[in-house]
């Protein structure tokens, strides 16, 4: 068996890896490579058009079949297709495998033999089917060929940035499989107990923090789907147990999420661009520029929007719910296309995943499949309030911010001259004053909806109960 890697950008479109992206699958081919070295093999690294440099490697080692791991981005999936029938024609035997999901995106249809557009009907649907194949052992030696072929050197293929941006990378993260199952390994001791009721608050580390390992394929959905079901050791059936079980279903219910981000990507290829629900093509989104700008940096006046922008341009990595969050703001208060935040979000995250970058953007937006209502518009404010109770996340990422009492930590421009000198924090010089009046934008926004739509917007003040929810 000869290892290879291909790095083919111009053969992913638009949607390329960024450069967050760039930095991680660096370090994981790395890793990769000393696996390989330590098991009696070794890594090939290729740069250019794949046919060319698989027929390349074809001619150079005699190999007679090609083996890959199917990819469900719509420019991999043409790309594919086409090497797919060029290699079978020069009489290769070619086998493609899904190794990123636990089912695949064609194999779940509704009764009517069509594609999901709601979450829990696919999920149940899922979990109707048998289980995953489990994962097997890893090798302890692979077989070399005679002779290996040439390869690049991985500085040659250019992945890493030229200026050093990464320092907060490189603190909070380990690229690599021994990364992988040592998050799999916190998440199983740890985390899970606790993850119903502590995946919301990004003031604690209760979230798996799998996500870059799943997408870089460090880590198997398979892996993770036997081991958060495995029995915990030493604990006895009862309500401990319980639970634990209770948590695993929770757990798993978000790897679900993904697995229908891509069965949405599987046959809805267009929506990386465009809507799924067409009657949002025409919505007139603001070309605020300098609105997009500060929410980038950071600096829009609501701390839990800015903290959460600061944590991904630091670590390359945003907890989920501040990913809603700071995704309304841009999307409903500032009115900026989604496709703005998708694409900031694809350079900066080192998950980015088109699969659920796309759902996650086009869910905030009320323009997808199971989307949340666009007059569904969260109060950052009360957001913070909810879920940072006490302003520990605000504080970590906004340090300007540290002093203010936690009364005021969520909204500071509110706080009484006296609290802000008292705590040497002067709005509009060391943090900044909000960009938008929130109660107005929600306003505006309504109004909008209501007259692209054709109906009557929900009303600007709806009784209390309503409101709660449409702010939650």
């Amino acid at each position: 068996m000869i290892p290879v890697y291909l790095w083919s950008p111009e053969e992913e479109g638009e949607w390329s890896p960024g450069a967050a992206s760039r930095w991680w699958l660096h370090r994981s081919l790395t890793s990769l490579a000393d696996d390989l070295t330590s098991r009696g093999s070794r890594l090939i690294l290729g740069k250019g058009p794949s046919l060319g440099l698989l027929r390349q490697l074809s001619a150079v080692t005699g190999a007679t079949a090609v083996f890959w791991n199917r990819r469900y981005e719509p420019a991999a999936v043409r790309r594919d297709a086409a090497v797919q029938a060029a290699l079978l024609g020069d009489g290769m035997e070619v086998q493609i495998h899904n190794a990123s999901l636990l089912f695949d995106p064609h194999e779940v249809r509704t009764r009517a033999g069509g594609p999901y557009k709601v979450f829990t009907p696919f999920w149940t649907a899922c979990l109707s089917r048998p289980d995953p194949a489990p994962p097997r052992d890893t090798p302890r030696r692979l077989v070399p060929p005679a002779r290996w072929p040439d390869s690049l050197a991985l500085t040659d293929i250019g992945l890493e940035p030229k200026e050093d941006w990464a320092t907060g990378l490189r603190e909070h993260w380990r690229p690599g499989e021994a990364g992988a199952i040592e998050e799999l390994k916190r998440l199983r001791g740890e985390a899970l107990g606790d993850y119903p009721q502590l995946r919301d608050r990004p003031d604690q580390r209760g979230t798996s923090r799998l996500s870059p390992y799943l997408h870089h394929g460090e880590i198997s959905p398979n892996q993770v789907w036997y081991s958060v079901n495995r029995p915990v050791a030493g604990v006895r059936r009862g309500r401990g147990t319980e639970g634990r079980v209770s948590a695993a279903r929770a757990f798993l219910r978000q790897i679900g999420w993904r697995e229908f981000a891509y069965h949405l990507l599987h046959h809805f290829p267009h929506t990386v661009l465009r809507p799924l629900r067409p009657e949002f093509d025409g919505f007139p989104w603001s070309r605020d520029r300098a609105g997009l700008r500060r929410w980038q940096q950071g600096k829009t006046g609501y701390p839990i929007v800015d903290a959460g922008m600061r944590e991904l341009w630091e670590t390359g990595w945003m907890h989920n719910r501040v990913r809603m969050i700071v995704a309304s703001f841009l999307v409903k208060d500032l009115l900026v296309s989604w496709i703005e935040g998708a694409r900031w979000f694809w350079d900066t995250l080192v998950d980015a995943d088109l699969a659920n970058n796309t759902l996650g953007w086009q869910w905030v937006a009320g323009c997808g499949a199971d989307a949340a209502p666009f007059f569904r518009i969260f109060n950052p404010e009360t957001q913070g309030r909810k879920f940072d109770p006490r302003g520990d996340y605000v504080r970590r990422w906004i340090p300007e911010l540290a002093a203010i009492p936690d009364k005021w930590i969520q909204a500071p421009s509110s706080a009484p001259e006296s609290i802000l000198r008292q705590a040497r924090s002067e709005p509009g010089e060391s943090y900044p004053p909000p960009v938008v009046d929130h109660a107005a934008a929600r306003i505006r926004a309504l109004a909008i909806l209501g007259r692209l739509s054709g109906r009557p917007s929900p009303r600007a003040n709806p009784p209390r109960r309503k409101l709660m929810k449409a702010n939650r």
